[in-house]
């Protein structure tokens, strides 16, 4: 078992009366390994709304993002592919796609800590939220799977029931992450000092600046020196690392022991 390290002195009271803040989850790299856009895209490869070529340029750039985090210029240009080859399908087909994509390719990849970390906040009575850039109807199917309260997603046009190729508000990235939990704080009655927020990316410091408690999880070079600055926990389950510990009482218990150990153990396997 590894041993814990900690550099946060936060300590949560004891009887947190439920509804007490929120948590908010970045997928990619954050609950799972990898870039769920790329398995979309792969889905709907199978489906034959995209080319061979096509989906080979998706699979470079979620190599780049595994190894060397998110780069800004990969992400839009998935988005922008994705955009164009969306346009005239159907949403229904999405919504089924999302189920799909979910049971072959994503469930295996979520990371069992950072799991681990999110059933424990649903256990001391808070919210938790996924923020992410993937389709809503597919950070909702996956937000549904881990029993979680939902998800905020990038959002398409939809006219007649078949998706128009074009967005409504933002691609849900960077700042408008942050955005996106300011109100959905305001509409929640939440206060975001009493917040937690989790994510891999340096482009994601909007969101873990915006609210109390930001947390580092499998992150990129950047973030890592951003955090260790700052003193925000770190939490690394890519090779059984962890640079600190989270200041949540609830978080420091068996839960997330396993779920470090359930890291650890498949990183040895592969």
């Amino acid at each position: 078992m590894p041993t814990t390290t900690s550099e946060d002195t936060g300590q949560e009271p004891v009887g947190t009366p439920p509804n007490a803040g929120a948590a908010f989850f970045d997928v990619d790299n954050t609950m799972m390994r990898g870039a769920s856009l790329f398995h979309v895209a792969r889905k709907m490869y199978q489906r034959r709304a995209f080319r061979m070529r096509d989906v080979a340029g998706f699979a470079w750039k979620q190599l780049k993002f595994r190894l060397r985090g998110e780069n800004l210029n990969d992400v839009h240009s998935i988005r922008e592919s994705a955009l164009a080859f969306a346009t005239g399908i159907a949403v229904s087909d999405v919504e089924t796609l999302g189920d799909e994509v979910y049971d072959e390719m994503i469930a295996s990849r979520i990371w069992p800590g950072t799991r681990a970390l999110a059933s424990q906040h649903i256990m001391a009575g808070r919210k938790v939220w996924l923020v992410t850039g993937t389709p809503i109807e597919v950070a909702r199917v996956i937000a549904d799977r881990l029993g979680l309260t939902g998800a905020l997603g990038t959002v398409g046009e939809i006219t007649d029931g078949y998706y128009t190729g074009q967005l409504v508000g933002d691609f849900l990235h960077g700042p408008a992450k942050a955005d996106a939990i300011v109100a959905l704080a305001a509409s929640e009655g939440l206060d975001l000092a009493d917040c937690w927020a989790y994510s891999d990316s340096y482009n994601d410091i909007p969101l873990l600046t915006a609210v109390g408690h930001p947390v580092a999880i499998n992150p990129d070079s950047r973030l890592r020196q951003h955090a260790k600055a700052r003193h925000w926990p770190v939490y690394d389950f890519r090779s059984g690392r962890r640079a600190a510990t989270l200041g949540l009482r609830t978080a420091t218990g068996a839960g997330v022991v396993y779920g470090i150990w359930r890291s650890l153990d498949k990183f040895r396997n592969r």
